[in-house]
């Protein structure tokens, strides 16, 4: 009678493979960018990127469609919690321009008051107001 041991080689090569992966996997979120050569970087200037809003799921979205109550009214009418951050969407088509967004967002922050987010994205749709437990760094 021979005796067989439950874990053998692979179980053991797998778990270690697994772990690496996870390893690997971490370390590349964080990576650090490598210096450029300084004629590279003379030849190709760094431009503005933009950035990615962070976002929760939402709890109420307010969209601006005929019918629709005002912003304030409508932010008003829902509970209240210091926790939460209201965020002013508006999108903009590539002919207008972000500045017609603006134009357009400066009435609905107003209305948002002093604690709301607003972010300007290209894109189709009306404006829209958010409200969501968003993370800390993204206020």
């Amino acid at each position: 009678m021979t005796s067989r041991n439950a874990i053998g080689w692979q179980t053991t090569l797998a778990d270690l493979s697994l772990i690496l992966f996870m390893i690997t996997a971490a370390a590349a979120g964080h990576r650090v960018p490598r210096p450029k050569h300084p004629m590279v970087s003379a030849m190709h200037p760094p431009q503005a990127r933009a950035l990615a809003s962070p976002r929760a799921e939402p709890l109420a979205v307010w969209i601006a469609a005929p019918g629709a109550p005002p912003l304030g009214r409508w932010l008003d009418n829902q509970s209240g919690d210091p926790r939460q951050q209201v965020t002013v969407i508006v999108r903009y088509r590539a002919a207008d321009g972000p500045l017609t967004a603006l134009a357009t967002a400066d009435p609905l922050m107003r209305a948002a008051g002093q604690r709301a987010r607003l972010v300007v994205e290209p894109g189709d749709g009306p404006p829209r107001a958010v409200i969501a437990f968003d993370p800390p760094e993204a206020r």
